[in-house]
């Protein structure tokens, strides 16, 4: 039965998906998206942290991290990305890059997704002001047939088999396969 099937619009990307989709994963998330940049989000005492710090949090606390993006993040995400050990050695956390990727897509414990148009920027999915982020539309859902697919789909990039066939090798960094 459908419970979820929620529009996303704007600023409402901030708070469905990274202040309580993100979160409240307790298996595994499942993230890709096209760009991906120095993001920011709330953290105790109104204080703004870096989105990979809730990764690490994430990873720590014993949750599966997948994470495919188009293209190499900036040097300020890299330093913070630098700084957790288990972002970069852990078992739980997997980094790739895709050249093709396009999809903006989360999804928490094969429960909940969200697909839409954000990328996983400030101006995208972030914290920014009303007048400084981008338009955004998406949807959040439980549908659990609909998640399985988008699951599937997810899980060829990750498994390489879009690699064989793609053509766009030469922009690839590391094809998977």
């Amino acid at each position: 039965m459908l419970w979820v099937n929620e529009l996303i619009l704007n600023r409402d990307h901030y708070t469905r998906v990274l202040s309580e989709l993100v979160p409240g994963a307790r298996r595994f998330l499942w993230i890709a998206t096209a760009d991906l940049k120095d993001l920011h989000v709330a953290g105790a005492g109104k204080k703004f942290i870096p989105f990979v710090d809730v990764l690490a949090a994430r990873v720590a606390e014993g949750v599966e991290v997948r994470l495919v993006h188009a293209k190499e993040p900036g040097p300020r995400f890299r330093a913070d990305f630098d700084r957790h050990p288990e972002l970069l050695a852990g078992e739980l956390f997997e980094r790739f890059l895709c050249p093709r990727m396009h999809m903006k897509v989360i999804v928490a414990d094969g429960a909940m997704a969200y697909i839409g148009s954000a990328n996983l920027t400030g101006a995208g999915i972030g914290s920014k002001a009303e007048s400084r982020r981008n338009f955004e539309a998406g949807w959040l859902t439980d549908d659990r047939g609909k998640i399985a697919e988008l699951m599937d789909f997810f899980d060829t990039f990750y498994l390489g088999d879009h690699c064989i066939g793609c053509g766009r090798r030469e922009l690839c960094p590391d094809p998977i396969a």
